[in-house]
């Protein structure tokens, strides 16, 4: 490693220790990859991060390319210098980050899986709510639609987080952040009789703080919450791969086509930026035509 490259990177993941709380894993991955960078970079005979920056963004991704990156990894590189240069930029290193006017790879950026609406409504009916894993099940599924947490978020609610009065919830997600989401009623009701018929049982009279309980009356893990929800996609004939997170995208999508704004849906995600949300921008051709006919001047009171 280059010693005139280490101690901006260090200041840098100093300051998302302090001031953003990253998890360890993201803080790691953040190391991982400028490190890399800066070892490249001397490599070239690069002594600072002012010389021609924006020169060597290129051939720095074609070298990643090279070594066998995919397109997925590549972009999180890209992303990790897009955070770094902008710090640099604050901290008066360089002028401007040359990121700015950087684009990823054809094919970097995925649009996320995501369930429709019947979907869903296919999905929320698979659980027996006449047995008391089933009604846990029902409950968990319909808050994970009705919030957008993570699953990590899901596995480890707490029931003093629950407000079912004013019918939400307090999330500790990443970086130990606290964020209140909102829930509705379908899922308030199926919340409801989970701890009135089945939470009771399955505890055998002993105590816990987690909401959401195995058979054992312990708290369920994310590994166990996955498959269960695999069942259920394949007995609603649900032909996609669904996974904890198709039902965070498919909350974030359905909240954005029905008209909620962007900084709700961020605050709702728990994304520290605004750019992770934007992905959701990138609606179905159908929805944008069905926007632009209803509210577009010339198309206003036109038929289909």
């Amino acid at each position: 490693m280059n010693e005139s490259l280490s101690p901006h990177i260090d200041s840098f993941l100093n300051m998302l220790t302090v001031e953003k709380g990253l998890a360890q894993n993201t803080l790691e991955a953040y190391s991982r990859d400028l490190n890399r960078l800066a070892d490249f970079l001397k490599a070239r005979g690069v002594q600072s991060w002012g010389e021609s920056p924006g020169a060597h963004l290129r051939p720095y991704l074609a070298w990643l390319r090279g070594r066998g990156l995919s397109l997925r990894s590549i972009a999180r590189n890209v992303a990790a210098l897009r955070h770094f240069y902008r710090f640099l930029e604050k901290e008066k290193v360089l002028e401007e980050s040359p990121v700015l006017s950087f684009f990823l790879p054809r094919g970097a950026r995925r649009l996320p899986h995501i369930l429709d609406q019947d979907e869903v409504r296919r999905l929320l009916i698979q659980p027996d709510p006449e047995t008391p894993l089933g009604l846990r099940d029902q409950a968990m599924i319909e808050i994970l639609y009705a919030t957008g947490l993570r699953v990590s978020e899901l596995v480890s609610l707490k029931t003093h987080e629950i407000d079912l009065e004013g019918d939400y919830l307090k999330v500790r997600g990443k970086g130990s952040k606290v964020r209140v989401v909102p829930f509705g009623r379908w899922a308030k009701e199926k919340l409801m009789r989970y701890l009135k018929e089945a939470r009771p049982g399955l505890l055998k009279g002993r105590a816990s703080p987690f909401l959401f309980l195995n058979r054992s009356g312990k708290s369920l893990t994310r590994q166990g919450f996955w498959k269960l929800l695999r069942h259920y996609a394949l007995a609603a004939g649900i032909e996609k791969r669904v996974t904890p997170h198709t039902l965070r995208h498919s909350f974030a999508t359905h909240l954005l086509e029905g008209g909620a704004d962007l900084r709700s849906i961020q605050s709702m995600l728990g994304h520290a930026d605004i750019s992770t949300t934007q992905i959701y921008t990138h609606l179905r051709p159908t929805h944008l035509k069905e926007v632009h006919r209803r509210y577009h001047p010339r198309e206003k009171g036109r038929g289909k």
